[in-house]
């Protein structure tokens, strides 16, 4: 208490001793055992636990039901959660991507039904973008939201749904008029992944695993008061989503598991007995370098977003800067491992590690918008540089010969 009686702020030292002490005591220990239900039951009970003790949601208003604090307590907390495997991957579309729009161009009510429960681990939501044929074009997209009475209904198909075997709730894109330029007609929508009509089929990958589904959606009703912006508006509400998902996977801090980090890799090359090559430390410095850079960008974005200043164009610098140092740390992990980096013997928990990071790293730069396309924002929205030509741009969407389209247009 100060001479006034009045409580002095928290410190950071203190905000960051709290977290780790809670992180200590709270942070479930993996259980490689588990069946998919036990992992999702587990990631809830924790995602609740969370939301009490304050840190679910650290940087969002308090009147959407975050706790109204700065980027640096969003860092902290970052930092000392890295030292765990938390069961938080459920919710990473949610949280970083649909609850944030939300925030930013849901109505009083949506916010009201919503939010809290993203925070507190009750809704599961995923985002329902890419098609078959509108995959880095997403404006060509073909799901169409028909109205009927007082609401819609839906027909078409999704595809790469991160965690719709999950959702609850979904953000989708679809086209509600396609006598307008593509952009121009669509409308996003809040759509409840337990409706009748919406089927959701997983998508293996290599590893075995199934992290993407395709989900199709057969006369699925979604009421009028499900819209996300305005009718018309979902290419707008579409690049604010994409902004945070920009810099959500951008700025992603990776736990202590991950076998492509710095600190991994240099205990990779110590156990490799790679440390007093020149060579090799000398690119082990510029992975920490590239790292350590990417972390002040992202700090110094959610600090300005903190302050007002949404990341636009920029999320699209920390999405590509995040995929090139993933790239840099494969290269790093490869001259150090080896043939340990596709072979090891049963068991060795670094090679298995390594291998699926491996595998999985290629993905950064694609998810999200590929690297091609965040160059080409960065070129045109940053840098100022002439537009690739769009001779679509004032043609009708029904006009179009786009992805699956019938040369006779629309659906």
């Amino acid at each position: 208490m100060t001479s006034e009686g009045k409580e002095q702020p928290m410190t950071s030292q203190d905000y960051r001793a709290g977290v780790r002490a809670w992180l200590r005591a709270h942070a479930p220990a993996p259980d490689p055992d588990a069946t998919p239900d036990e992992h999702l039951r587990r990631a809830k009970e924790f995602q609740a636990a969370l939301y009490d003790a304050g840190y679910a949601g650290i940087t969002w208003p308090e009147e959407a039901g975050g706790r109204g604090l700065g980027t640096a307590e969003q860092q902290i907390f970052a930092e000392e959660a890295a030292e765990y495997d938390l069961p938080t991957y459920p919710f990473i579309v949610g949280l970083g991507m649909c609850g944030p729009t939300l925030v930013d161009l849901g109505t009083p009510e949506q916010k009201r039904r919503h939010l809290p429960g993203l925070l507190r681990g009750e809704e599961i939501w995923c985002q329902l973008f890419s098609e078959p044929g509108a995959g880095s074009d997403v404006a060509s997209l073909q799901a169409r939201a028909v109205r009927d009475g007082d609401g819609w209904v839906v027909n078409g198909q999704k595809v790469w749904t991160t965690n719709a075997q999950w959702a609850d709730f979904g953000a989708l894109l679809a086209r509600t008029d396609p006598d307008v330029p593509k952009h121009a007609g669509i409308t996003m929508f809040i759509v409840d992944m337990h409706a009748p009509g919406v089927t959701v089929r997983p998508l293996k990958d290599m590893s075995g695993k199934a992290p993407f589904n395709e989900v199709y959606f057969d006369d699925v009703r979604i009421p009028a008061d499900a819209v996300i912006g305005e009718v018309g508006g979902g290419w707008r509400a579409a690049v604010t989503m994409l902004g945070h998902e920009r810099v959500s996977i951008g700025g992603s801090r990776p736990s202590r598991n991950s076998a492509l980090t710095f600190a991994a890799l240099l205990d990779l090359a110590r156990r490799e007995g790679a440390t007093d090559v020149p060579a090799q430390r000398e690119r082990l410095a510029g992975l920490y370098a590239h790292e350590r850079a990417l972390d002040l960008l992202n700090a110094r974005m959610r600090q300005e977003a903190a302050a007002g200043r949404p990341p636009g164009a920029r999320g699209s610098v920390a999405k590509l800067a995040g995929a090139l140092q993933l790239r840099r740390a494969i290269a790093v992990a490869g001259e150090l491992a080896g043939a340990n980096a596709v072979a090891w013997e049963p068991g060795d928990v670094h090679g298995d590690g390594l291998a699926l990071g491996i595998n999985a790293a290629p993905a950064s730069g694609i998810a999200g918008g590929t690297d091609e396309v965040q160059r080409t924002i960065i070129g045109e929205r940053i840098l100022g540089l002439p537009k690739e030509p769009q001779v679509d741009r004032d043609v009708p969407f029904r006009e179009l010969k786009v992805g699956t389209q019938r040369e006779e247009g629309g659906r």
